[in-house]
């Protein structure tokens, strides 16, 4: 059974590819959460996490033209859906609820 909620790096690529806009692949994305998030993601992390968000329906994506640059090989694009972008939205509406009056307290506990 597929999990319905987003773990912390599905989020984060979610956000990524709205950030990147349109289509994009896996270091553009890996790069866009090291830079807003501070946080470095492997890439075979950042690839679990679309395979997952592809199987929930969050994401699609499609294999460009193979490059002489790439050995041959092609680049696996991935857009996010209006599913992925609902899912989004709900989880970020879930932190928001979960933080709400919260802020104080994690300020007391920090010091």
């Amino acid at each position: 059974m597929a999990r319905e909620s987003l773990g912390d790096v599905e989020h984060f690529v979610l956000v990524a590819l709205l950030r990147l806009g349109g289509e994009s692949y896996g270091v553009p994305i890996m790069d866009e959460i090291a830079l807003r998030a501070g946080r470095r993601v492997s890439r075979p992390a950042v690839y679990i996490a679309l395979k997952r968000l592809e199987a929930k329906g969050c994401v699609t994506s499609r294999v460009g033209e193979a490059t002489a640059e790439r050995g041959g090989r092609a680049r696996r694009y991935f857009r996010i859906t209006k599913a992925g972008a609902r899912q989004l939205q709900q989880s970020r509406d879930a932190f928001v609820r979960m933080w709400a009056n919260a802020e104080h307290l994690v300020h007391k506990a920090v010091r």
